[in-house]
């Protein structure tokens, strides 16, 4: 049994294969530019937004972390590597999609690709590794440094990530946040994103 509670961990990696999905079937559109389409798609940037957080708080408070821990271990060390490699193969790809030459549809297959292949890597050996790795100081530092990365966007990236997720789980990720935040949640942040078109309509 896993000493610390990744919920969200694998509720950020649910929420960024869901829209992965939906970025898919907008680039396959041929009855207009994709590009165009993505520019003005709430979802993308939402998507991009969210990984950028996630990705970044993993770089500053997680992988460098679990390195000094398993300094001398060579297997695990190579592990680390794989997923900073990772990391960086993605973040191209996604800047790629706005503003590159190569046809969208190619790089959204690529970064689909890349990117799921990722969080499985990261669930099946990754998360082991650093449950039995890592204190309860930098567990709770990496989820601060998580928290200071969404910051601002809460009340746009919240919604979006528990779209779709169990009462249970819900109300468990809530529960961390103050009264007021709790209440503009349910008062203001959710009905903002439903009445939100995320993707435009096929």
């Amino acid at each position: 049994m896993s000493e610390y509670d990744w919920t969200l961990m694998y509720v950020m990696h649910d929420a960024l294969r869901r829209e992965l999905e939906h970025l898919a079937k907008v680039t396959a559109r041929e009855d207009d530019d994709p590009r165009r389409l993505l520019a003005a798609a709430a979802g993308w940037e939402l998507f991009k937004l969210s990984l950028h957080a996630h990705h970044t708080a993993e770089d500053e408070a997680l992988w460098p972390a679990v390195r000094e821990a398993l300094d001398g271990r060579a297997d695990d060390l190579a592990l680390l590597d794989a997923m900073e490699a990772e990391h960086a193969a993605v973040d191209p790809l996604v800047e790629a999609i706005d503003t590159g030459a190569e046809p969208v549809g190619e790089l959204v297959d690529a970064l689909a690709t890349a990117l799921t292949a990722h969080l499985a890597h990261e669930e099946k050996e990754a998360l082991p590794l650093i449950d039995a790795t890592l204190t309860p100081e930098q567990f709770q530092s990496f989820g601060q440094a998580h928290g200071r990365h969404v910051g601002p966007h809460a009340p746009r990236v919240l919604p979006w990530l528990l779209d779709g997720v169990d009462d249970a789980t819900t109300a468990a990720t809530l529960s961390v946040l103050p009264e007021p935040a709790r209440t503009a949640f349910e008062t203001q942040w959710q009905p903002a994103y439903q009445a939100l078109e995320r993707w435009p309509a096929s």
